[in-house]
């Protein structure tokens, strides 16, 4: 998402197989089984259904470049097979709640998301479309990659861990109801994955934090410590994982930014961060973030940083 944001499956036709030809008793015999392969594998033959590939045009408000080409496109299964995990590992019975920033189809859904919400101390949009990268690699499908990914790490140490959407919905959801579905899940920790989209320059990750905001619908008096606690092993995490640097431009240098305004953080209950892994708008930045195996040691290092925090 970018600084001053928030800040922050088309299924191809199924026929259905015809069943065995009726035949008389007095056709010859190889008739009735031509009759019968061809009832079976000829234009009633179904066809394996689609996935919904994610958008690439999605920009953010104030962007004034579009992405200037296609990204490499991500294809959302139908359905997804639930992972192995591992029940007694070091996590087992923790709760972590994913949440990837952003939707693939939000900018198909301007006015839903344009919507306002109340996020605890006023209201703000709903969603955004997220940002991207020059050549249209979509903050969406990144975050939704690296969520994939972390995933994985977190199961295999036993933990349950829940998305707030999986691509699975037309947009959104909203950032109040992402907060609402941690404080749901009861979840231990809350991370939300995001990509800046700040000016070229502008380099490096940031983890960003709730603020102590006691007003309206909002109290976040008693998750502030303990998201800090998380947050900043987070970082520490992170910078080994990756080689990266904190971010240059938002924390003065401590990798940590200290947020009241975004409702996934004011309206949760539970321990909750975000975190911007790079700026999509900075042509360093950008090699990091397409490359997959940055986004294997991203996830790697926010896996380390949780598990850390759980662990403690």
């Amino acid at each position: 998402m970018s600084y001053d944001e928030n800040h922050s499956s088309a299924t191809g036709p199924r026929r259905s197989r015809r069943g065995l030809l009726t035949v008389a008793a007095l056709v010859p015999t190889a008739l009735v089984g031509w009759l019968a392969w061809q009832a079976v594998s000829g234009p009633g033959g179904s066809e394996s259904p689609k996935g919904t590939t994610i958008p690439t045009t999605a920009g953010k408000p104030g962007d004034t470049t579009p992405p200037a080409s296609p990204s490499p496109s991500l294809v959302a299964p139908t359905s997804t097979p639930a992972p192995s995990k591992d029940t007694s590992g070091p996590l087992a019975g923790k709760v972590v709640v994913i949440d990837p920033g952003h939707n693939p189809g939000n900018f198909r859904h301007s006015r839903e998301i344009n919507r306002l919400v109340d996020i605890g101390t006023n209201s703000k949009e709903c969603d955004t479309t997220g940002t991207a990268t020059n050549a249209g690699y979509t903050e969406a499908e990144f975050t939704l990659d690296v969520s994939h990914r972390l995933r994985k790490l977190l199961e295999k140490q036993g933990a349950r861990v829940e998305f707030t959407h999986d691509n699975d919905r037309p947009f959104g959801p909203c950032v109040d109801e992402r907060a609402r579905f941690g404080n749901k899940a009861e979840a231990d920790a809350v991370i939300s994955v995001h990509a800046d989209g700040s000016a070229v320059g502008n380099r490096g990750f940031h983890v960003i934090l709730p603020a102590l905001v006691t007003s309206g619908t909002a109290d976040t008096s008693k998750i502030v410590g303990p998201s800090r606690d998380l947050g900043e092993r987070i970082v520490g995490k992170f910078v080994r994982a990756t080689g990266s640097r904190v971010s240059n431009y938002v924390g003065g240098n401590t990798g940590l930014d200290v947020r009241k305004d975004l409702g996934g953080l004011n309206l949760s209950d539970v321990p909750k961060v975000f975190i911007e892994c790079g700026n999509m708008r900075d042509p360093k930045d950008v090699a990091l973030l397409t490359d997959p195996g940055w986004r294997q040691k991203a996830a790697q290092g926010m896996a380390d940083g949780i598990s850390s925090y759980l662990g403690r």
